[in-house]
């Protein structure tokens, strides 16, 4: 078939106006989106092989002086760089002739394609709140780099934005870690939380998002009596359960759906954390022309991400990690 022109050009502009919101809603769906776009940490890029992030990591030199001691200048090296690929994602929209055909109708065209289009962006939304806590390894290496990468429970190993975190000399590289000795309790979660925090911590730089798994966060929730239980407001009211633990929000992403790692909890400095998606593919559509399939009766439209989770201080990043038993123990 070449097309059914009336289905074309509604599933075209309806593609247009709606995705121009999705962007939008996919940060408001998460709570760390949402931070890194109150922060302004969503950066689009413009292109590029891939995305790169500086990182100022030494000291120049400084020395206390007194008369005509010498001062020497070593030169020394005091940045370096994260590159991380770019990363694509994409839903198609379409619809088989026979589905135009029995959907003939101009109102029933347009129902089939609201219903196929909101379904194509519940879907991306549901893979990109996945993907932020993936390792990267996911669809063959193809996933987003998430913070099982970024924040690794074994910040020791592993190559991150191109730098390697077993070598010496890059433990700047390396994100705070713990695994708890025993399993935490409401009586214990609170001094495993503060040591986090402040390993996470380096002046007034301190971790102001704690990202929660359901039983990490309801440990913590068990251990406040009534008068501790401060929330921000802000995100309740954007519908994000949330509690305070030193000024920095604790929220869980668990329930039904929810990717973050069990008994894992997560201290976030956002400062230093972007969304860097290309700017002519944040969840747009991809193209302007007729996708018609040449071996199939139907029309096909794209929506379409391309970008990375960056990461450019990894010392005031953490992961606590509650204990678990080893197989067979009793």
């Amino acid at each position: 078939m070449t097309g059914n022109t009336n289905f074309d050009m509604l599933l075209t502009t309806t593609l247009k106006s709606r995705t121009g919101k999705l962007a939008d809603n996919m940060s408001d769906g998460n709570a760390l989106l949402r931070r890194l776009k109150e922060r302004g940490n969503i950066c689009p890029i413009s292109g590029g092989t891939s995305i790169v992030e500086e990182l100022e990591y030494g000291e120049s030199d400084s020395y206390w002086y007194s008369g005509y001691d010498t001062l020497t200048f070593n030169n020394p090296q005091l940045f370096t760089a994260a590159e991380y690929e770019m990363k694509f994602l994409a839903a198609p929209v379409g619809a088989s002739g026979e589905e135009l055909l029995k959907n003939s109708g101009k109102e029933r065209i347009v129902d089939l394609l609201l219903a196929k289009v909101k379904n194509a962006e519940k879907t991306l939304k549901n893979q990109m709140s996945v993907a932020i806590y993936s390792d990267g390894t996911g669809s063959s290496g193809k996933q987003l780099t998430g913070l099982k990468a970024l924040v690794a429970d074994v910040p020791t190993s592993g190559t991150v934005g191109g730098i390697n975190r077993a070598t010496s000399g890059n433990e700047f590289w390396r994100n705070w870690a713990k695994t708890a000795s025993a399993s935490l309790t409401s009586e214990t979660i609170y001094d495993a939380m503060n040591e986090a925090y402040l390993g996470c911590s380096r002046g007034t730089d301190r971790p102001d998002l704690i990202v929660a798994s359901d039983d990490m966060y309801k440990i913590y929730e068990s251990s406040l009596v009534p008068q501790q239980r401060f929330v921000n407001a802000k995100l309740a009211d954007a519908g994000f359960q949330n509690l305070k633990f030193k000024g920095a929000d604790v929220i869980y992403d668990g329930g039904t759906g929810g990717a973050c790692p069990a008994k894992h909890m997560y201290f976030l400095n956002t400062e230093y954390l972007r969304l860097r998606p290309h700017k002519d593919r944040n969840f747009k559509m991809i193209g302007d022309k007729d996708r018609v399939a040449v071996n199939q009766d139907a029309i096909y439209r794209i929506i379409g991400w391309a970008g990375n989770l960056t990461m450019s201080n990894a010392k005031l990043q953490g992961v606590l990690i509650d204990y678990t038993a080893p197989a067979g123990s009793n």
